[in-house]
């Protein structure tokens, strides 16, 4: 291992309380580094992991300059929720204007995730709900333990969802959920929330972040241009007419096919040098 690894790896180990303070976050937040894939962690346990302005803007942080030589992102909540949402204490003396600027923050920090660097895998366990349902609406794969349960509380609270959900959630699980949800405060289970579409994985108690960990090495060892387009291009296709669809479809495939490690995969596929779908 070469100088500048070894000094990526001290600044980065799980056991180094200053990690998060070398990459210039808050304390609210914990990174740890495995090779290719970085662990951020939620850390406000004592909140059932809350979101205030401070970790918002963290996070927004963290995935516009992820650290050098990561190549997916596993986002948790330490303890045993996700997130219970937004920290109500921070928007109660909001005015109207001040409250579409906080709204228009999170939006940002989250499009940082969405269409960031590198995918994000999220473990969900516990709440998810408000505004954490919205975060982990925002990553691109998610992963849920039997324990997580989801609910949009804004109704019951007087307010409306102001992280992005009313337009990545109905796209999850449709419009009229998302308004029954809203509406009756209606809590879904983890086995209710995969099966509508919250989640793309079920795993047992505890089990949430060694599946999450790999797929992230799944991930991780695809064409950086694959991901790239998988994450940046797809959704943009998917929201557009089927012409316009069509014509940036075929614009990202060429881009991805003329790509030199894609022609290096592809002629080791040819001569047998790569495994086939479905083995090992």
């Amino acid at each position: 291992m070469d100088k500048a690894k070894k000094i990526v790896t001290m600044r980065l180990d799980p056991a180094d309380r200053h990690t998060a303070a070398n990459l210039g976050l808050p304390a609210t937040l914990s990174v740890s580094v495995e090779g290719d894939i970085a662990v951020l962690k939620l850390q406000r346990v004592e909140k059932r992991n809350a979101l205030d302005n401070v970790t918002v803007l963290g996070l927004q942080a963290f995935f516009l300059n992820p650290p050098a030589g990561v190549k997916v992102v596993v986002l948790d909540g330490e303890g045993e929720h996700f997130s219970a949402g937004l920290d109500l204490s921070a928007t109660q003396e909001l005015s109207s204007t001040d409250g579409v600027f906080h709204s228009r923050m999170w939006h940002e920090a989250f499009r940082h995730i969405q269409f960031g660097k590198v995918p994000v895998i999220s473990v969900l366990h516990g709440a998810v709900i408000g505004g954490g349902l919205e975060l982990a609406a925002s990553t691109h794969v998610r992963v849920a333990e039997s324990s997580a349960f989801y609910a949009l509380p804004e109704g019951q609270r007087g307010i409306f969802v102001g992280g992005g959900g009313s337009v990545r959630i109905p796209k999850l699980i449709g419009t009229a959920r998302m308004m029954d949800m809203m509406l009756t405060g209606r809590v879904y289970n983890a086995e209710e929330g995969h099966a509508i579409g919250l989640s793309q994985y079920l795993v047992g108690p505890g089990e949430g972040m060694k599946a999450a960990m790999e797929l992230a090495r799944k991930i991780a060892a695809n064409a950086p241009m694959t991901n790239f387009a998988v994450m940046h291009a797809l959704p943009r296709i998917a929201d557009s007419s089927p012409e316009a669809g069509y014509m940036m479809e075929a614009m990202i495939s060429s881009i991805a096919q003329a790509d030199i490690e894609a022609k290096t995969r592809i002629r080791d596929f040819l001569e047998k040098r790569a495994g086939k779908v479905g083995k090992k």
